[in-house]
């Protein structure tokens, strides 16, 4: 395959607590070495049933407040059909019909086309599994 097109598999140690885990600089870093000052696109996917990738300002409570408000939509209770796991857990696979397994950043000569605040962040409410992958892939 060219070099038009390149995918990396990063593997995320998220824990047995909910998490948003930020991966703007894992992103970057891999840019630095595929994209070197081209233009294209950055997907991020993570392949599990019970992840999101979200775009949102970190460091600030934002990521805290993602987290309560799944806890507002989603609550870890009896309610859910689905319900191998820890209690509650049904919800993790609602998680992502409203934060999707995927994003997709523009790439302008070489770095993410992101807003001042902006970072991109893998989204994990599933104690059950501390183990993730988040798929880089640039095309350009």
């Amino acid at each position: 395959m060219s070099d038009a097109f390149t995918t990396r598999t990063l593997r995320i140690t998220t824990g047995n607590r909910e998490t948003v885990h930020d991966l703007t600089g894992a992103c970057a870093s891999f840019l630095r070495e595929v994209a070197t000052g081209r233009d294209g696109l950055l997907n991020v996917f993570t392949p599990h049933a019970t992840t999101g990738v979200a775009i949102l300002e970190t460091g600030a409570g934002s990521d805290d407040d993602l987290l309560a408000a799944l806890h507002t939509l989603l609550p870890a209770d009896d309610r859910w059909q689905h319900r191998h796991g820890s209690p509650g857990h049904g919800r993790d696979h609602v998680l992502p019909a409203l934060v999707p397994p995927h994003a997709t950043i523009p790439v302008v000569s070489g770095e993410m086309a992101l807003g001042t605040w902006q970072s991109v962040c893998l989204v994990d409410t599933n104690k059950d599994n501390p183990e993730r992958q988040v798929r880089l892939s640039f095309l350009g």
